[in-house]
């Protein structure tokens, strides 16, 4: 597959068929995905690849941390100025659209939730873990691991499409990193960035027809020089 049709059909896939991903795809997926580059080619990320019982341990346990304030290891934004929180809300309200989840729907809300917090139903996640002590220097962050794993995991979720197979990228399946770090055993001396879920879509599902806009090139960039 042309990496340009792998870009355009890439996009967030949010129902999933209970088809199990074979191993040896999901291995050839992530080798090719290592060739990402990363600062001084310092390779930072590190993964955590589930399926089967694991995984559906890691789902229901974190469907009963629910009612809990997550604790991500990589800190959520704490708020979106504009014109973040807006396009945040035209995507929200175009997936509930879809899902016919009415505004003052709380029921129908929080079992989206839920279907967030179980991986979408996706048989198989890959989470990217990073080394503590190489974010954390001193009084200050490095940021550029994190910037790093941004890459590899674009890499996946590219490759992914090559196979038929469908991706998002969640931070909420990162939202418990204990209930990881007991079913997993990542130890505490690794940050859990990201999780990505994957699968076969179901494009029965309505959720997965939609495609998310972009912000116009000439809205984002300025050129110089040309």
């Amino acid at each position: 597959m042309e990496i340009v049709e792998a870009i355009q059909k890439r996009k967030s896939i949010r129902a999933f068929k209970s088809d199990p991903v074979p191993k040896e795809i999901v291995k050839e997926i992530m080798e090719l995905a290592l060739r990402a580059p990363s600062w001084a080619n310092t390779q930072p990320w590190e993964f955590a690849i589930v399926a089967g019982k694991k995984l559906e341990e890691i789902r229901q346990s974190a469907v009963e941390k629910a009612e809990e304030e997550p604790n991500p290891d990589i800190p959520r934004p704490r708020e979106f100025p504009e014109p973040y929180d807006t396009r945040r809300r035209v995507l929200g309200r175009k997936i509930f659209e879809l899902k016919g989840i009415g505004r003052e729907d709380r029921e129908k809300r929080r079992g989206w939730l839920l279907q967030g917090l179980r991986l979408f139903e996706a048989p198989c996640a890959i989470y990217i873990c990073i080394d503590r002590s190489f974010y954390l220097q001193g009084d200050g962050l490095n940021i550029w691991p994190i910037f790093d794993c941004g890459l590899v995991a674009e890499n996946i979720m590219l490759l992914a499409t090559r196979h038929g197979l469908g991706t998002i990228a969640q931070i909420q399946a990162v939202m418990y990193p204990d209930v990881l770090r007991k079913v997993l055993g990542i130890p505490d001396s690794k940050l859990i960035v990201l999780g990505i879920a994957i699968g076969y879509p179901d494009w029965d599902d309505p959720v997965n027809q939609l495609r998310s806009e972009r912000e116009p090139l000439d809205n984002v960039s300025t050129w110089c020089g040309f």
